[in-house]
């Protein structure tokens, strides 16, 4: 059982982590420790590798966008929990650019692998609630949506964003003929 002192430590070295990568992609790893408040040792028992805790930060984030599924659903039609989903998540692969900047070439393949089954049960997820409440038309498919959604990410890194205006076009086309 972890210590609720290291699971803080640990809570705190990645949102250090988040925030520095954010700014730069080469933050050292004195850095982050400097900016959670932790040792050097503190750092590197839980993250014994730059490439680990890049890795972990972006788990975290991927865990953080995919849990956020039910309370959307819980407050909003489908529909509207799916574009509220999709911009959070556009806005986490437009912050994940520094991550990506931190990490080997190696570790993009292992954060692809990690992420896809989470966020394809988090868009079923909301594709199955519009299925069963009539809004979404019964073929959409998780798989296309996702393919769909990666052009919004170039879209909103542009000088002129046309994500939003890309996102509604995408949704239109999800919605079930009635």
């Amino acid at each position: 059982m972890v210590r609720s002192d290291a699971r803080e430590n640990r809570a705190r070295i990645l949102a250090a982590a988040r925030e520095a990568f954010a700014e730069d992609g080469g933050a050292s790893m004195n850095q982050i420790a400097q900016r959670a408040g932790v040792g050097a040792g503190t750092l590197y028992r839980n993250f014994p590798t730059r490439e680990s805790l890049v890795l972990a930060v972006y788990q975290d984030e991927v865990g953080r966008i995919t849990g956020t599924v039910p309370g959307l659903l819980a407050r909003m039609p489908p529909l509207e929990a799916l574009r509220h989903w999709t911009t959070e998540l556009v806005e986490a692969m437009r912050r994940k650019h520094g991550l990506g900047d931190a990490l080997g070439p190696g570790a993009h393949q292992t954060i692809t692998e990690q992420s896809y089954g989470p966020v394809i049960a988090a868009i079923t997820e909301l594709l199955d609630a519009g299925k069963k409440d009539g809004s979404i038309r019964a073929d959409a498919d998780p798989g296309d949506f996702l393919q769909l959604t990666g052009a919004l990410w170039r879209a909103a890194s542009s000088p002129e964003d046309r994500a939003p205006h890309m996102l509604a076009l995408i949704l239109d086309g999800l919605r079930a003929h009635r």
